[in-house]
């Protein structure tokens, strides 16, 4: 087999990995993930060129996840030739959906702002759609030579760490890893055999605060901002993170332990793919124990007193005649468009507001400048101070700590004999890859952007 790392490689976001056999009658090529590149902006340069294989030839895709990084460019692989079949698990498919959509309206404004064409339309979404099929975790099939099976990565609902056999080779890509333990999703599962591991490092060495830790500190940041009679704001990704808030938000209202003030949540998608929640809420393949019992007991927990829900335009700007003390949690998670822009531009001069960070702020993304201490920003052309409060949690990632990757690894440690170190920054990988040679004494290496590997 040969392997070659086309996206994901010493960058975190545009995960894409082509996978070779070779043979007269079992010859195949099959993707891993086919996502944008994020940053600076959705039309990175890595974007716009042309895939480096020839998508015509490409006979599957496999999807770990939902992500945009991990999905975002599949329309226009179809639109560069891409007839074949396209895998995930249920979830995924309705997620992946919803997200492409979404992706595409921000692809159209990005481009037209830039003065480019966009790299897909919707009609490339809707054949793309056409293509793909699922299968649940556990459901072996085969392409050709090749044996595939899906796990539950614990990172989001629906994620899939992969395993494919093939000449009595393992190689597993683990997608992106879970926080365990996470609200809502079931734990990370754990396999034993593999020869060839690909393993995220977004926190190669980090070590997350515990679920009670970012709870105390969701709350001491709420209480704080309500005390200076200011506004919160949570820039949040649509998907996990605001559905994770949503579920401690209601436990901390429930059992009064903040403030009672009122809770937006200024986002059509995160709306919609609540929805999708809603419909596996009762499937125990998707779901942790803990989500299904409350379910089960008919507690609403993606709703509460005082949460309001803002779908519309009309809804979002109303929002501004809301006085302060008031919470607003909108996207994009890294400030790159999306609704919390507009509330950015209101609050972030303010010195009684917060804004609070929960998720991954990738280099070059506004929201890792404002992390970073910025003095001032430019959003929609307007020079805006820095004033308000800046915070941070950790524990809301649903990346995998240093300690819980090398937990992740260590069961296939007989069995490992090389670990490629993907979806991370330099800062990040290094110290991870040292960690991974010192306690499991297994080769690890990081590889370039269009590295090939014999396996």
């Amino acid at each position: 087999m040969k392997l070659t790392f086309y996206g994901g490689a010493k960058n975190i976001t545009g995960s894409n990995y082509l996978l070779e056999t070779s043979g007269k009658r079992q010859a195949t090529r099959i993707l891993v993930d086919c996502g944008l590149y994020q940053g600076s902006s959705f039309c990175e340069r890595h974007n716009y060129e042309p895939f480096p294989y020839d998508p015509k030839t490409i006979e599957a895709v496999l999807i770990t996840h939902a992500h945009i990084d991990h999905i975002g460019r599949l329309p226009q692989l179809y639109k560069a030739g891409f007839r074949g079949e396209i895998f995930s698990t249920p979830p995924t498919r309705d997620f992946s959906e919803q997200l492409l959509i979404d992706s595409e309206h921000l692809l159209i404004k990005e481009a037209e702002e830039k003065k480019l064409m966009p790299i897909y339309n919707l009609e490339d979404v809707n054949k793309v759609m056409a293509l793909w099929k699922t299968i649940d975790y556990h459901q072996k099939f085969k392409l050709a030579s090749l044996e595939i099976e899906f796990y539950d990565a614990g990172h989001i609902l629906g994620s899939s760490f992969i395993v494919v056999s093939a000449d009595g080779k393992r190689i597993v890509f683990s997608g992106d890893l879970g926080n365990v333990p996470a609200p809502l999703v079931r734990d990370t599962e754990i396999i034993k055999e593999a020869e060839y591991a690909l393993i995220e490092s977004t926190y190669g060495n980090r070590i997350h605060e515990g679920v009670a830790v970012r709870k105390d500190i969701l709350e001491d940041t709420i209480e704080e901002t309500v005390k200076s009679g200011g506004v919160l704001m949570i820039p949040a990704f649509a998907m996990e993170r605001t559905q994770e808030l949503l579920f401690e938000l209601n436990e901390l209202v429930e059992n009064g332990r903040i403030p009672k003030v009122p809770i937006f949540i200024d986002s059509p998608l995160a709306i919609k793919l609540t929805s999708v929640y809603k419909k596996y809420s009762q499937n125990p393949n998707y779901f942790d124990q803990e989500a299904i019992s409350m379910f089960k007991k008919g507690d609403a927990i993606f709703n509460f007193p005082g949460l309001k829900l803002a779908l519309t335009t009309e809804q979002s700007k109303e929002i501004n005649d809301v006085s302060a003390p008031k919470v607003i949690i909108a996207g994009a998670g890294m400030s790159q468009g999306g609704r919390i822009l507009h509330h950015e531009r209101r609050y972030l001069s303010d010195s009684k507001s917060t804004i609070l960070f929960i998720s991954y702020q990738v280099n070059g993304s506004l929201g890792r400048r404002i992390l970073e201490g910025v003095k001032a920003v430019k959003i929609f052309g307007e020079e805006i101070p820095v004033k308000c409060r800046i915070r941070a949690i950790a524990g809301y990632s649903a990346h995998a700590d240093q300690n819980r990757l090398l937990d992740w690894l260590r069961p296939m440690k007989l069995s490992l004999k090389k670990v490629f170190l993907v979806q991370g920054e330099e800062d990040q990988m290094l110290p991870l890859a040292q960690k991974i040679r010192d306690e499991l004494a297994v080769e690890t290496v990081i590889p370039s952007l269009g590295e090939e590997v014999m396996l």
